[in-house]
């Protein structure tokens, strides 16, 4: 399970690593520590598979600090947002949430991402940490071109990241918690205390459960942390995070998403809002659709045993016709599982494939994604 994360410790070993505020907690309960997106991250704790068990039956805790934190505030600063991502950012209202991307001129994925309105004049953006620093600069390049009245500050480093996730989420954060959670849905966040301490909480999560992502004053995190804990959360690494958004078939840009494909061709085309007016890549995407695609990222499952991982190929016939872009064993399922562009042709529901597990040609079949829902 841990096989793309010792790679990445591998290629980033002389690196200068950062660390979140909560390094500590973790090492003092034994975590296993490594490389990733250029800091020093808990890959796993008692093990991937009990982690994403955890999730998916009770509640666990994750440390997701690296992930970018950006503050857009500003009278302009619905309007640069609007013109930046491809979801519909000037309707919403204080206290929503909305999951979108940020496309290049020529349409392709620089980062997927979720804009948060905490205020009428104040947003809060969260880039994947491996991209948190091309998209301030995206940002900056954009406010500095349009003049735009806003004010960027990076708040990545001040603050901490935890997300709390499982069917028993709500349960652990209420009796600690100045909020009523009953009154925040999905997608919706509020401003609160939590043991005391300000934080942002967030009802949106990774794994497919429901859940919360909680900003805090890092200096506060090993508390909040300790909470979590003491309620009956399980700390749970990105190894297991991995696992359980693959699941719920959630994607991650740098392997299943990049600069070099577009929101239509990986299945995103419901989170682009064609009537919104202009936003970064529209001309480009609106050209893509009128043309059609010659690709698509479709789900798969393995009909036997086996793991797909991220660079085997998926074949028919014995001739390549695509790559694995995210494999997994799935523990919920008891398969292996994973996404993939094929051409138009393989990606119809029920069309079997294989996939090409060390020389071994696996049987699989294209299926719907998510591979995993939760009951509602």
């Amino acid at each position: 399970m841990t096989q793309q994360y010792e790679s990445l410790s591998m290629q980033e070993e002389s690196n200068t690593l950062k660390r979140t505020s909560l390094f500590q907690s973790h090492v003092s309960i034994g975590a296993q520590m490594l490389p990733f997106a250029g800091w020093e991250m808990p890959i796993q704790y008692s093990g991937i598979l009990a982690e994403a068990k955890a999730v998916r039956f009770a509640a666990g805790i994750f440390d997701v600090s690296h992930m970018g934190r950006v503050e857009i505030t500003g009278r302009d600063a619905a309007k640069f947002i609007d013109r930046l991502v491809t979801g519909d950012v000037l309707k919403m209202v204080v206290g929503r949430a909305r999951y979108t991307i940020i496309c290049n001129e020529a349409g392709g994925i620089i980062d997927d991402t979720i804009v948060y309105r905490l205020d009428e004049e104040r947003f809060l953006m969260v880039p994947n940490a491996s991209n948190a620093d091309e998209v301030l600069a995206w940002l900056n390049h954009w406010k500095d071109t349009w003049g735009s009245q806003i004010e960027l500050n990076v708040i990545t480093e001040e603050t901490a990241l935890i997300a709390l996730q499982g069917p028993l989420a709500k349960e652990i954060l209420q009796p600690i918690c100045s909020v009523d959670m009953s009154d925040v849905r999905p997608f919706r966040c509020v401003q609160g205390q939590i043991s005391g301490v300000t934080a942002i909480i967030c009802r949106t999560g990774y794994t497919g459960e429901d859940g919360f992502e909680i900003v805090i004053p890092s200096e506060s995190a090993a508390l909040i942390w300790k909470s979590f804990m003491d309620g009956g959360a399980i700390p749970c690494g990105l190894g297991a995070r991995d696992v359980l958004r693959l699941e719920a078939g959630l994607l991650l840009h740098g392997s299943d998403m990049d600069s070099s494909v577009t929101p239509l061709e990986v299945g995103l085309e419901r989170y682009v809002n064609w009537g919104q007016g202009e936003f970064m890549g529209l001309p480009a995407l609106q050209e893509s659709k009128s043309i059609g695609l010659s690709k698509a990222l479709v789900g798969f499952r393995l009909v036997e045993r086996g793991v797909p991982r991220h660079g085997y190929h998926i074949v028919n016939e014995h001739e390549a016709i695509g790559t694995v872009t995210s494999g997994t064993y799935s523990p919920t399922l008891d398969m292996g599982i994973g996404l993939g562009y094929v051409s138009l042709e393989f990606s119809t529901l029920g069309t079997r494939i294989a996939i090409d597990i060390r020389g071994r040609l696996a049987e699989a079949e294209v299926t719907a994604i998510p591979f995993y829902s939760r009951k509602r």
